[in-house]
């Protein structure tokens, strides 16, 4: 029940802006502000200055404050946000008046907290809040505006809905167990409904590959003999001079790492140690890391200069297998083409640059969009980011499949109705209508920055 306050604005800026929520919201802030808002209606600004307290009225700042009464706020709480100037010194001496006057500083991600805790949004929804002002590209900003938006939240609910429309035939049938005659669940509709629900489910399910990908980026590994210009090309599509280029073979001894943008998509692309046969050790621990990226790679793509041996093949074909792979040949700009049937049994689009000199460079980066298959994002699509979440739909994909085991062999409704509630409360987890657990919700909102 405490009454709360936060910069919820980054210092430095023109303009910064401190937050107050709590039942003495007004009435504190009503103490240190020139003008008396104790019956201001919601949804008004007022324009004044802020003082260290009216009775001595020395003057912090002037100041916009924005008036918002229970329950029609962010938090659902009577709340005030000031807007004053955005230095360092100013904000902390409004702040200390606040807590001078009986506030509290808020914790990290307190306000949305309390947004969820006095119903105003859902724990999906205050989790994208996080997410949305963690977005870093167009990608991860869609699914988390579209997860605020109640998106996911509305999916469920349906989920949830169709669920509980099961479990209530079951236990109708139940209740009149001693008349035989009487029949409330078909349980060839029950079956049907059940699948389509497992297969949302598992659809669900299947997109955090997706949206892991999407939200810390899609892992391109760059691999190649050495001196072939991989840190060439990394350089090319960073537009910097991030790795050492030189003729010297074995330049690159580690893994390089960084991240580039295309079409609103985040990749991650790794240099990594020329594949050879060396008996430098500094040199092979660079190329059993090599390898290591291209394991956990989700796209690879191969640098030539020349026509690869038998030998070169096979070791990148054995590397590379059920990644999507992409073959480059590099420096073009002084060697004649290559074409894939020379080394490669299946013809293969082979795609021929010149990273020195930023020659269809853009033809390549269109190919790693292609080959990385994301599916385009649209306002409404649901796309499952978060790991909380997707931990819980795999608890409610199992109990689903036993449900639909029991209906298929005809088992006592009870049983079903049992495996029906797990899966009832398993995706209610993800919303929060059936969290109990003060630890999870510290554990979710200590991660949010302070203010929000």
């Amino acid at each position: 029940m405490d009454t709360i306050c936060a910069i919820a604005t980054a210092t430095g800026g023109a303009i910064g802006i401190i937050r107050v929520s709590g039942n003495e919201s007004i009435e504190i802030v009503n103490k240190i502000f020139s003008k008396d808002i104790s019956n201001a209606p919601t949804h008004t600004i007022y324009h004044g200055f802020i003082v260290t307290h009216q009775s001595e009225m020395e003057t912090i700042d002037e100041v916009i404050l924005s008036i918002f009464l229970a329950p029609h706020s962010y938090t659902g709480e009577n709340s005030v946000e000031i807007s004053c100037h955005g230095s360092k010194y100013i904000l902390n001496k409004v702040l200390e008046s606040l807590v001078c006057n009986g506030c509290r500083i808020a914790n990290p991600g307190e306000f949305t907290q309390r947004a969820f805790l006095n119903g105003k949004i859902d724990l999906s929804q205050a989790e994208a809040v996080a997410d949305l002002i963690a977005s870093n590209n167009r990608a991860t900003h869609q699914i988390a505006l579209s997860q605020l938006r109640g998106n996911f939240s509305s999916e469920l609910s349906l989920l949830r809905n169709q669920l509980l429309r099961i479990t209530s035939l079951l236990e109708l049938e139940l209740d009149f167990s001693d008349h035989e005659e009487l029949e409330f669940a078909d349980r060839k509709e029950l079956l049907s409904l059940a699948q389509k629900i497992g297969t949302r489910i598992s659809e669900l399910t299947k997109s955090f590959e997706q949206g892991q990908y999407i939200k810390h980026g899609i892992p391109v590994v760059l691999v190649g003999k050495t001196n072939v210009g991989k840190s060439s090309l990394l350089n090319r599509l960073l537009r910097e001079d991030r790795a050492i280029v030189t003729d010297i073979h074995g330049t690159t001894r580690d893994t390089i790492e960084d991240i580039i943008e295309i079409k609103g998509v985040t990749f991650r692309f790794i240099d990594t140690a020329g594949i050879r046969q060396t008996k430098d050790i500094v040199e092979q621990i660079g190329i059993e890391r090599t390898h290591k990226a291209i394991d956990k790679a989700h796209i690879v793509v191969w640098l030539i200069d020349a026509v690869p041996t038998p030998a070169e093949v096979k070791e990148i074909m054995d590397l590379c297998s059920g990644k999507s792979l992409i073959i480059v040949q590099n420096k073009i700009d002084i060697s004649e083409p290559i074409e894939s049937t020379t080394f490669l049994t299946q013809p293969t689009n082979l795609i021929r640059i010149s990273a020195k000199y930023d020659e269809d460079t853009k033809t390549l980066e269109d190919a790693i969009y292609s080959a990385a298959n994301i599916k385009q994002i649209n306002d409404n699509d649901v796309i499952v980011t978060n790991a909380r979440h997707y931990d819980a739909l795999l608890r409610a994909g199992k109990s689903i499949v036993s449900v639909i085991d029991g209906l298929q062999k005809n088992l006592s409704g009870d049983l079903i109705a049992e495996d029906l509630r797990k899966t009832i409360e398993n995706l209610s987890e993800i919303t929060g209508d059936q969290i109990t657990s003060d630890e999870v919700l510290t554990n979710i909102f200590k991660h949010f920055c302070v203010g929000k």
